[in-house]
C-alpha cells in the first residue's frame, strides 16, 4: 500500500470529504463504491488511518472524477522542478526528445517502465508510484488536442532488453503502433555513426503555445527545466545535429521491426 504523505494527504482527504458531501454520500454508500467499509472511509476522513493511493483510486472511481485526485496526488507531491517541467509537457504543442540509454518515458509500456525503475535504487511501493506517475503523464498523448511528438533515440536503446525478452518485444511493437499515428515520429541514430552529439546525455524540448522553447534535461540526483535563450539554444542546435544523424522515419521503423523480430 503506498501511503500520501503529509501534509499532501490532509489536503486530499478534505477534498475527497468535501467531493462526497457535495454528491451527497453517506460513508457508507461512498465507501461501497470505494470498495471500502464505512468505518474505513470515517477513520480515513477522521485522519486515523493512513491515506494510501488505493483509497484515492476508489475515490476517483466512486465519485466519477475521471482520475483527478489521483492527478493531484501525483502533481503536488512530485517535486518543484518535475512539476514545472509537468507543466511545460502538459502545455506543449510539440515534443522533441532525444535519449541515448533508455525510451523516452511518453512511450514506455507500463511492464517497460517496471521493469526499468525496478532496476533502480527504489523499494516496491516507490516504483509503484513512479510507474503510475509515468502512465499518467502519457495521458496527453491520447487527449483531444495531443502535441506533435518527435523522438530520437540511440540504437542501443532499442537493443537493450529491459525486463526479459516478452516485455521487450511488448515494448517495440507499442513503438511501431504510436509511429502509426500522425503526430508520433521515431527516428533511431544507427550505431555506425559512430561519435556524435547525442552521446552528451538525453534532453526534450517542449515547444509551447507562443512558440517558445523549453528544455528538460535530467541527471541521477534531479532534472533541470531550461529556459535561459542562450541554453535553449544549444539544446536546438544539439537537436539539429543530432536528428541529422538518424535514419529517415520509414528506416528507423524498418529497424525497430527487424529488432523486435530477433526476440
Amino acid at each position: 500500500m503506498i501511503e500520501v504523505p503529509e501534509p499532501l494527504a490532509a489536503f486530499i482527504v478534505a477534498e475527497i470529504r468535501e467531493g462526497r458531501k457535495t454528491a451527497g454520500m453517506t460513508q457508507e454508500a461512498f465507501g461501497r463504491l470505494a470498495n471500502f467499509s464505512a468505518s474505513h472511509v470515517s477513520a480515513v476522513e477522521k485522519r486515523t488511518r493512513a491515506l494510501t493511493m488505493d483509497f484515492i483510486a476508489g475515490a476517483d472511481r466512486a465519485l466519477k472524477t475521471g482520475g483527478v485526485y489521483q492527478r493531484l496526488v501525483i502533481t503536488l507531491g512530485a517535486p518543484a522542478w518535475l512539476r514545472e517541467w509537468i507543466d511545460h509537457e502538459r502545455e506543449a504543442v510539440a515534443l522533441r526528445s532525444f535519449q541515448n540509454a533508455v525510451l523516452p518515458g511518453l512511450l514506455q509500456t507500463e511492464a517497460y517502465a517496471r521493469a526499468l525503475l525496478s532496476g533502480a535504487l527504489l523499494t516496491g511501493e516507490q516504483v509503484q508510484q513512479k510507474v503510475t506517475e509515468r502512465l499518467d503523464r502519457q495521458s496527453i498523448l491520447t487527449r483531444d488536442d495531443p502535441p506533435q511528438v518527435i523522438a530520437v533515440v540511440d540504437e542501443c536503446v532499442i537493443r537493450r532488453v529491459i525486463g526479459g525478452r516478452e516485455v521487450m518485444r511488448e515494448q517495440l511493437a507499442h513503438l511501431l503502433k504510436l509511429s502509426a499515428t500522425p503526430l508520433v515520429q521515431i527516428q533511431v541514430v544507427p550505431d555506425s555513426i559512430g561519435s556524435y552529439p547525442g552521446l552528451g546525455g538525453p534532453f526534450v524540448l517542449a515547444t509551447l503555445p507562443t512558440n517558445a522553447d523549453v528544455g528538460y534535461i535530467d541527471s541521477q540526483l534531479q532534472g533541470k527545466v531550461v529556459e535561459q535563450p542562450a541554453d535553449v539554444l544549444q539544446l536546438r542546435r544539439a537537436w539539429d545535429a543530432i536528428r541529422g544523424s538518424a535514419l529517415a522515419v520509414p528506416q528507423s521503423i524498418e529497424l525497430i521491426t527487424e529488432v523486435m523480430e530477433q526476440l
